[in-house]
This record gives C-alpha cells, structure tokens and sequence, in this order.
C-alpha cells in the first residue's frame, strides 16, 4: 500500500520537474536545493505519500510567500447575500493545486530513487511550485489570479479573493457573479455556477470531481441549505464535527490522567470565576502548552460560529502568557460545556427586518459644527445590482469589568469582541468607546459591500443601552464635557450628521451584545440570547 502511495505521488508531481540528460547544461541563474518525502495514514486508513520541498533551506525572499484566503465576514455576506437573491451556490477544490502554478524560484534537485533507477542521480530543474516551497502558496496565487482576470472576473478592493462579473438573469435582471477563493477551495455564487465551475475555472486547473456540487464542509465547518420559520430559505453554518472532535480529544487527554470532563457544565465558566483574579498555582511547560493549544482549538470554534463561548475564550486568551491550574480547569469546563451543547449552526437569515424607523429620529445637523454634510461614497466602487441589505447592530460595555487593570470589554454584533485599551472613569465613558468602535465596524462593512455591489441604500440601525451616549449622539445641540472622550464623541455624531448610522436605545434585557460583554450565567436571559444567534439541532 506504501508502494502504491508513493507510486501515485511521484506520478503527480512529475509535472514539476524537468529531468535533464548529462549533456544538457543547467539553465543560467539555477542554484541547488532538496526535498523529501512525507507519509501519513488518512482517516480513512488509505496511505498517503507527499514529496516536499526543503523551502526551510532556500534563502528567505523580500515579499511574502503566502496564498491570499477570503475572510469568513465575506464568507457569511456571500452567503446571506445568495439567499437574499435566490442565487445558487456550488464548490469545488482544486486537484494538486500548487502544482499547477509555474515556480518563480530558479532552483535544481539531484534526483533520489524515488524518481527510479533510469532518473536516480541526474538533475532536475523545478519548473512549478511545490509544497513547501518559500514562494509556492503565492505562486499559487498570482497563477489563479492571471486565470481570474482573464475570465472576466475583477477583484474585489476590500477583499481581494472575492473576484466578480455582472451577467444577467434568465428574466433579464442584471446581477454579479462571485467566486470566493480560500486557496484551492472555489466557492461560486452563480445562476451558472456549474458551468464557471467545469467550463471556466475547470479549463485552467483540473478540478476534484467529487468535490462539485453544493457546499457541504467549508473551512471545518458543515454548510447546508435550511428553511426559516417564516419559509425563506438561508444557508447555516454548523461547526458540530469540528466541536466533537475536539471534545473527544480532550477526553481522551483526561482520561490518561483518570479524570473527566466535568458532568454539569451549564454554561461556560463556573458562576463567578474571574480568571484574573485566580492565584492557583502556573502550569508547567508541558501543560502550557497544551492550554494555549486548547485556546487556539476554542478560538477557531468562535470563528466557525460559536458565539455562545465568544466572551469566555476572550477573558481565558488573556492569560496565554502565564497559565495557571485554575484557568485549565475552567477551558475543562468550557469543554464540558460544548459536550452538552455540541449541535449548533448559525443560520445567515435574509429576511429583511422590521425597524420601527419613528425610534431613528433624522435630525437636522446642518447648524452643528459638522454642518451640512452627507455620507461619503466610493467613487470606484462597481454598480450596485440586486436587493440592498439593511444593517442593524447593537451595542454594550461592561463597565471596569476587568477586575484587574479595570478596563472595559466591548461587545458588538456582528460578532466581534474585544477588550478597550484605555480605562475610562464612568459608564458613560466605556459605553461611548463601545459605540465608536461598532460604528468604525460599520463603515469598513458598508465600504466592503458596495465594493462588492451589494446597495447599501439605508442607515445602519445601531441599539444601545446607554440613554446619555444616546442623547450625545441624536441631539445635535448636546455638549460633551469630558475631553478624553472627545474623539469618539465626534466620530459617533459625524457619523450620524452623515446619515452613515442612527442610534435609539433598547432595553439591557433585550440587548443581545450582553452576552459578549461578559459571562452570563444559564439562566432564561442567556438561552434567549443565544436562540437569537444559533439554531440548536
């Protein structure tokens, strides 16, 4: 079965190399360089055998070596953005995709056995890119790049692996087509997609047959078609297997050590735990590293989908530096907890919301020290074609939260969570940065979706909780009075002067953003939070 592996190995990265005669001279400018081989066992037990490239030994280069990937925010607005319009969606992966990219590295290898006995000792000339190889992954890229442009598609400025081209409906309605690239993984939004897929790309690059059809795994992450209550349908991602594996590693781990996973896990952290504040004692080398290994496995859950542990892996990563027994504990927990609560998906609803518009009051800014000012658009930004998408956020703070440094955690969806870099001395303070900071999430969003021609016509809708933020930010007659919190203040209001956003409040207790400020304990409040973000299966 090794022999076969190898065999199939060395039959596909034939293409790579350009096997010279005695006689021939080595092209000018080529230096020496090696590779090896790699096998593996898959999870289906077939072998696998993979020749790579010694790039460790190769000079290092000026530029990056690394292949462009679409980020999971396009990702989602693609996908809600499919939905919104009724468009299809199809996959597909690229078969050995490196080696379908010319190499821009001038190098040589002295042939092995591997190559067989008629080719052992004689020089080849590395003529594509190779795994492992310095400058493979952006040869890769460049390669797929050349191959887009000449098919018609443009490159989006705010992400460049989102490539488009407007074509027209069967109804003769005009739309964009978008190819969403993550190396050798296509993701087509396309009444055609099938044909971009086998007659476009597939012309250029040899395509995983097995793999074209409609996305069902993207990224470690299950994708699936599903129909909303009210009937519309959307698409969902589900992060359930990778959550599964994860969990069963972790007690395989435990259960060496003659422990477990504790039974009663009913949210993420024990009520009240403060990691800050835990003076158990620092973990040992070996047991570090295994913490900041489960962070990475938890922080990549949070980006599949997993808003329900956002917070938690937040306050837990602050400690990668310095570890202690307590903090394991608690990832245990969390852990413990995933294992009750594994099945979740996060559907990407296009159901257009209903906003009470009497709440967003349009004042008259034209008196304020902003004046008569309107939001700024993109003058290179494509034709904006299909249904506009309308932005709601909310927004909180958990005032001097940090029991510690004091500092403020800022939560805003969509989806992101961070800790304020400053202290601020009331509440009003830390609710004003919060709302600067979703606001400044707002325009790189709206900028990102009318680069992508996605109409961005109406206001984002921005809830809060803070009536004295509210009021500085609606009323154009308001004045601040601390200056250290001046220039969120005016970024805010300019945004609003603008007409980029408008802000009303909402009740605490329906602010779902709480719930990435700070760990709420299981309870009524929690579960209708995270019912709002994720379907449990």
């Amino acid at each position: 079965m090794w022999q076969d592996a190898l065999a199939k190995e060395m039959y596909n990265v034939s293409v790579a190399f350009k096997i010279l005669e005695e006689s021939e001279s080595l092209p000018v400018g080529y230096t020496k360089s090696s590779g090896h081989l790699v096998y593996d066992v898959k999870m289906d037990f077939t072998r696998k055998a993979r020749w790579v490239k010694d790039g460790h030994r190769t000079p290092d280069t000026e530029a990056t070596g690394y292949a462009g990937v679409v980020s999971r925010e396009s990702i989602r607005i693609a996908l809600t953005h499919a939905a919104l319009n009724d468009v299809n969606v199809l996959a597909a992966d690229i078969r050995n995709a490196y080696l379908q990219a010319p190499s821009s590295e001038k190098h040589y290898i002295i042939c092995g056995p591997e190559f067989g006995l008629e080719h052992q000792g004689k020089r080849a000339v590395i003529v594509r890119a190779l795994y492992g190889g310095k400058v493979a992954g952006r040869d890769f890229w460049n390669h797929l790049r050349n191959c887009m442009n000449f098919l018609g598609f443009k490159s989006c400025l705010a992400d460049p692996d989102v490539w488009s081209r407007a074509a027209t409906r069967a109804d003769g309605t005009e739309y964009y087509e978008y190819v969403l690239l993550y190396v050798d993984d296509a993701l087509v939004i396309s009444d055609n997609a099938e044909t971009i897929l086998r007659k476009e790309i597939g012309k250029y690059f040899e395509l995983k047959e097995e793999s074209i059809g409609p996305p069902k795994g993207y990224l470690g992450g299950q994708l699936r078609k599903v129909t909303m209550p009210n009937g519309v349908g959307a698409w969902a991602f589900g992060s359930c297997q990778y959550v599964q594996a994860a969990v069963k590693n972790v007690e395989d781990y435990l259960q060496k050590k003659g422990e477990s996973l504790p039974a009663r896990a009913k949210s993420p952290l024990s009520n009240g735990y403060r990691p800050e504040i835990d003076i158990s004692d620092e973990l040992n080398p070996d047991d570090a590293t295994y913490y900041q290994s489960l962070i990475g496995i938890l922080r990549w859950m949070v980006e599949l989908g997993r808003v329900d542990i956002c917070v938690e892996v937040s306050m837990m990563s602050s400690h990668l530096a310095l570890p202690r027994k307590g903090h394991l504990t608690e990832l245990f927990h969390i852990f413990g907890y995933l294992k009750k609560h594994h099945n979740a998906e996060m559907p990407f609803d296009p159901t257009e919301p209903e906003i009470d518009e009497a709440q967003f009051e349009r004042r008259d800014w034209s008196q304020s020290i902003y004046g008569d000012v309107e939001e700024e658009i993109p003058s290179n930004m494509p034709k904006p074609l299909g249904r506009s998408m309308v932005m709601r956020v909310y927004v909180d703070a958990d005032h001097a939260g940090e029991s510690i440094t004091r500092r403020s955690r800022t939560g805003f969806l969509v989806f992101l969570n961070k800790k304020q870099t400053s202290c601020e001395t009331s509440t009003f303070g830390s609710e004003f940065v919060a709302m600067k900071q979703a606001t400044e999430y707002v325009r790189g969003l709206r900028y990102k979706l009318r680069m992508l021609g996605i109409p961005c016509e109406e206001p984002a809708f921005v809830y809060g909780d803070n009536q004295s933020v509210l009021a500085n930010t609606t009323v154009p007659e308001s004045q601040l009075k601390k200056k250290s919190n001046s220039i969120a203040y005016h970024f805010v209001r300019e945004g609003c002067a603008r007409d980029e956003w408008r802000t009303t409040y909402v009740n605490t207790h329906d602010n779902p953003s709480d719930l990435m400020t700070k760990p709420l304990s299981s309870g009524e409040k929690r579960s209708r939070f995270i019912r709002m973000l994720l379907w449990w299966l």
